[in-house]
């Protein structure tokens, strides 16, 4: 598959309990929705970049920015209930009849996870391309475990362990692997998204990411350790090219 046949969408709302206004709130000095952009068009991965929202700053803002396609949100995919994956089918389907191409394989990219790398988004990719499988989701290792410390309430409001196993897991580190999706990237074949675009599938791969790349800011909080964490890895970097320069 070439990367003429690959699309990335990018589903930003106007509306946001959490963080009011986040997609367009400066981050590290530009707006947090242009990082994820950003990342998408230096892989150098895809035939077009299309960004779906209701509101018409956002829209705005990322024609400013140079996406391919920007697609106008229906309403009833917007509220705080609807599901994900309608907006994304729409978001492709507009973008192919404005286009004039069918798509081969798509990747979804959530604008609230900035802390992503553009190489994974191309290893997220290149795991769907090459292993056969429906969908790719990227996932980071889980900081709880239903084998060891996650619990539940029964119906007489008594805590259980989530999953019981027949001998009882006495270290996190002992239980089976288990990971969080952090919501980062999603990747299918068009094929699998159109006959139904669930995350988990019995065909469905993870990639795996570090904590440090994958917050998902859905609060104040979350903002405040990706602005930590982006300005941390700033200074970094200007000391290291300090250093490289004589």
């Amino acid at each position: 598959m070439t990367n003429d046949q690959i699309i990335c969408s990018v589903c930003a709302r106007g509306g946001s309990k959490g963080v009011p206004g986040k997609n367009l709130r400066p981050l590290n000095g530009r707006p947090l929705l242009l990082h994820t952009l950003d990342q998408a068009r230096q892989t150098g991965r895809f035939a077009a970049i299309a960004v779906s929202s209701d509101d018409d700053a956002i829209l705005s803002c990322a024609r400013e920015w140079g996406a391919d396609v920007v697609v106008r949100r229906p309403d009833e995919m917007a509220s705080d209930t609807a599901a994900k994956s309608p907006s994304i089918r729409h978001c492709v389907e507009t973008a192919e009849a404005e286009l004039g191409i069918q798509f081969a394989a798509m990747v979804d990219l959530d604008a609230t996870s900035p802390l992503r790398e553009p190489f994974d988004i191309e290893a997220a990719l290149d795991m769907l391309l090459s292993s056969g499988c429906n969908n790719v989701i990227s996932v980071t290792p889980s900081r709880k475990s239903p084998y060891f410390n996650m619990v539940e309430l029964n119906e007489d409001d008594f805590g259980f362990l989530s999953k019981k196993l027949e001998i009882p897991v006495v270290r996190r580190q002992d239980a089976p692997k288990c990971f969080d999706i952090n919501g980062s990237v999603y990747a299918w074949t068009r094929e699998a998204f159109f006959s139904g675009p669930a995350a988990l599938s019995e065909r469905t791969r993870l990639y795996i990411m570090p904590e440090d790349r994958s917050i998902d800011i859905d609060s104040e909080t979350d903002w405040l350790m990706v602005e930590f964490l982006m300005s941390r890895k700033s200074e970094i970097e200007k000391k290291y090219i300090q250093k490289k320069i004589p």
